[in-house]
């Protein structure tokens, strides 16, 4: 019997091997195709925008990435917008001090009191949306870095498209955009960046070339037009959802609207996490996910093709077909992650830190398993319960 069970795990590891590099070649096409598309002309389309940005605390690197949005080659007009619990909030000197460095700027900044669900960031997004003066707006997290092009990048995909054989194609309802870390200090926040820039971005890509286009949005960068957007009933429909990003996306695109992901790439502060930290963030983030697409979820299991090539080396007793196998994924692997980091995301921190990627492969199958381990996250220091993508508070009684 014991002969029988490790023949089975060999051969379980040895198929699981196999498929993780099928997709890693899967992924590194989609990689391909996005950068081939992405060097086409851009519409001239500088419609104006809103940017909302939703604040609690002070971030890392927080003022650098509000300067680097008012320092836009953008040829339309925008303005700026910063929502705030209280003026109590040490984020609002730091928005006093972007006023004072930008006086010709649109800078408004706005005391949003009203809690109306268990996400504060998106209560207040939803109560700066009345004061926005234009028809598109912007929002992204409080901490990511922009390049001076990033406006005009961005909103030129609202631009609308040529009729084609009579038919005019579904307007462009909502734009976003891959992103960066930008690690700090501890080998946690150097884990987490290297984790992004080639596991998860790789992800987007390839989910965006087998599904024929992105059905959600990510939180880097949510341009939605307010058409869109009220077509969905308005951000106040989300103001109790942790995937909040996912979930407008995804609404967008059933209400008939197209997703664009942009070329642009932005940078987003990685904290310097405890430990502690690092595992709370990731099994929020792999909780949502399982949550918001719970197939897709399992199907993470063909991902982690290092760590399933490593494990056959093992219940294999270093067979030579195994170390074969751990050598072409372990090439696949490298190759994939300097093809997105490197080249699609242009990330200064996946070279450096490329040696630690076969720890961050076997810590991410062990943060994979632990999203099936339960509902409940935390975030902010909060704890939650996460059910049917809706955020409830540890004591409140289920319905």
């Amino acid at each position: 019997m014991p002969h029988v069970l490790a023949q089975s795990v060999e051969i379980f590891t040895t198929v699981l091997a196999v498929a993780g590099m099928g997709y890693f070649l899967a992924s590194l096409v989609a990689a391909i195709v996005f950068m081939a598309a992405r060097r086409g002309p851009l519409a001239p389309f500088a419609p104006g925008v809103s940017i909302l940005k939703s604040l609690k605390g002070l971030d890392l690197g927080m003022i650098e990435a509000f300067r680097s949005h008012c320092a836009q080659s953008y040829p339309g007009e925008f303005e700026l917008l910063f929502g705030v619990f209280t003026l109590d909030d040490p984020a609002v000197g730091a928005v006093d001090q972007l006023k004072l460095e930008f006086p010709l700027h649109s800078i408004e900044l706005v005391v949003c009191p009203a809690r109306l669900g268990t996400n504060g960031k998106v209560s207040t997004l939803a109560q700066l949306v009345p004061r926005a003066r234009y028809d598109f707006l912007l929002i992204n997290d409080s901490d990511i870095t922009v390049s001076s092009k990033y406006l005009e990048r961005v909103m030129a995909h609202f631009a609308p498209a040529p009729a084609k054989s009579g038919t005019s194609p579904a307007p462009v309802g909502l734009i976003t955009a891959l992103y960066r870390g930008r690690p700090y200090r501890t080998l946690a926040s150097r884990l987490e960046t290297l984790g992004i820039a080639t596991d998860f971005q790789p992800g987007v890509l390839l989910s965006k070339m087998i599904e024929g286009g992105l059905h959600y949005g990510l939180g880097s960068t949510l341009a939605v037009s307010r058409q869109a957007l009220n077509q969905i009933g308005g951000l106040e429909s989300l103001v109790d959802h942790l995937a909040d990003d996912y979930e407008l996306g995804a609404r967008i695109g059933r209400a008939g609207f197209r997703i664009a992901l942009s070329g642009e790439v932005v940078e987003t502060a990685i904290p310097a996490y405890t430990w502690r930290g690092f595992f709370d963030h990731q099994v929020r983030w792999a909780r949502t996910v399982r949550d918001a697409r719970p197939w897709g979820y399992a199907g993470l299991i063909f991902t982690h093709g290092l760590a399933w090539a490593a494990l056959n080396v093992l219940a294999s007793g270093l067979s030579p077909l195994s170390l074969w196998l751990l050598g072409l994924s372990f090439f696949l692997r490298l190759t994939l992650a300097m093809t997105v980091g490197v080249q699609v995301l242009r990330d200064h921190n996946v070279l450096p830190n490329l040696w630690l990627l076969p720890l961050r492969d076997m810590v991410a199958m062990g943060i994979w398993i632990a999203g099936f381990a339960g509902n409940t996250i935390v975030w902010r220091g909060e704890r939650f319960v996460l059910k049917d993508g809706k955020l409830h508070t540890s004591d409140e009684p289920e319905k």
